[in-house]
């Protein structure tokens, strides 16, 4: 349970709390058990267990409802946007090209890297929302693709 160490008078003593029941406790004092009375009744103090209640996404409301759809079917109109800040090197694509899925968009430089950025659904180029040489900051929206 509890380790301690005592000197009295000048000698050092290794003692530990093997159990407390009630009012009697078993310590060991340098390898001898001893059973030791105590006045109050003594308590083991217990390690307190953390209990979080369960969370639920917002997404779970109804568990039957598909939450992605395959890869396969069409995606529809979204954007698709700078997943960290940095500069636009190059631009691979142009307006009114169509896309697929893992296509090559763009190029981004960050942190003295360069990104590939691809398209994560089918459709045709909407509008180049960024030219090359510009800043983007995480976010922001770059490409935007239709069907």
């Amino acid at each position: 349970m509890k380790k301690f160490k005592f000197t009295i008078n000048g000698n050092q003593y290794d003692a530990e709390i093997v159990t407390i029941e009630d009012n009697v406790a078993d310590i060991e004092i340098n390898g001898t058990l001893y059973k030791v009375e105590v006045d109050k009744t003594l308590q083991a103090t217990k390690t307190p267990k953390l209990v979080r209640s369960v969370s639920v996404p917002s997404t779970d409301i109804h568990p039957s409802v598909a939450k992605t759809s395959s890869p396969s079917s069409p995606k529809g109109a979204g954007t698709i946007k700078s997943p960290l800040p940095g500069i636009v090197l190059e631009i691979l694509v142009r307006h009114g090209d169509a896309v697929k899925i893992g296509q090559k968009l763009l190029v981004l430089e960050a942190m003295k890297m360069e990104n590939n950025i691809e398209a994560d659904k089918e459709g045709r180029i909407v509008s180049i929302e960024k030219q090359k040489g510009d800043s983007v900051m995480e976010g922001d929206i770059l490409i935007v693709i239709g069907e």
